[in-house]
């Protein structure tokens, strides 16, 4: 029998938001994948886990995998967490999942803590429609190709930030979104915790931009719908004719042109006839 993934949420910041399901299968696990083993070693202390940790991060993902394959393949399991949230968001686990699926093998994902939806839902922004964008690239080419390629997105964009490149990274958006409403929240469950709600503007203004301290979920409304010019008259009998072509009469035709032009409907019905009369040579 192969082994299973388990994906285990931590708290991102208050300890007891750690679940009991959670406690249970790390300490039911054969090994912990951990990104720092010394943060997950204070986890396990407080919850009085003895399962051994395996130090599995970004920078050490393809040398770690195939070992922690080999002890799947074994049978045994592995419970993946990352230093604080939901793993495989924002981190290597997303790389052992794939694998392991390729395999053959099981994953088990817990529901549990989350820093962006976690601000998401308090933010006061819309919650029906977002995109977690996560970490933006560090380069400052890659990071705009990204925002620019959201510039549109009607969706609340979710983004994280460490606090010594807060200011640059709300500069950034500010350049390639404009001066939307946004929202920060820092310090999510912790004691100091905090929201941040005003435009883009506003907030690089502020004493948390200016001097700001802990980790950040950066929240941006999304994109206001553009309004659809008004149709210019020279469109007029082009658009009158593809309305009677899907079975409109002439003067119901002329009645909708007129509303996306914002004229009278007299004004396209004799418009529309004196084109056609023109063209004809009457």
């Amino acid at each position: 029998m192969k082994g299973t993934v388990y994906l285990v949420p931590t708290p991102i910041g208050n300890l007891a938001d750690m679940t009991y399901r959670g406690v249970e299968v790390l300490r039911s696990a054969d090994t912990i994948a951990c990104e720092d083993t010394r943060r997950t070693a204070l986890l396990c202390a407080h919850y009085d886990i003895h399962t051994t940790l395996f130090s599995y991060h970004e920078h050490n993902k393809e040398q770690a995998a195939p070992l922690l394959l080999e002890r799947l393949e074994a049978g045994e399991s592995v419970a993946v967490v990352s230093d604080a949230g939901m793993p495989a968001i924002a981190d290597p686990g997303s790389d052992l999942v794939e694998r392991w699926l390729a395999q053959g093998g099981d994953v088990v994902a817990l529901p549990g803590a989350n820093a962006g939806l976690t601000a998401l839902i308090a933010s006061g922004l819309s919650a029906r429609e977002f995109h977690f964008i996560g970490f933006l690239p560090r380069t400052a080419a890659k990071r705009d190709e990204v925002l620019r390629r959201q510039a549109d997105d009607p969706a609340t964009q979710i983004i994280y930030e460490a606090p010594h490149r807060l200011a640059e990274t709300l500069r950034a958006i500010q350049a390639n979104w404009g001066n939307r409403a946004a929202v920060l929240a820092r310090e999510l469950t912790k004691k100091f915790e905090t929201f941040y709600r005003a435009d883009i503007e506003t907030l690089l203004a502020t004493d948390t931009v200016q001097s700001p301290r802990g980790e950040y979920v950066v929240l941006v409304a999304g994109a206001l719908p553009t309004a659809a010019p008004p149709l210019v008259q020279d469109d007029w009998p082009q658009a009158v004719a593809a309305h009677m072509a899907a079975g409109d009469t002439y003067k119901e035709a002329c009645r909708k042109v007129a509303q996306c032009a914002g004229v009278s409907r007299r004004d396209v019905y004799g418009y529309c006839l004196e084109t056609v009369n023109t063209r004809e040579g009457i």
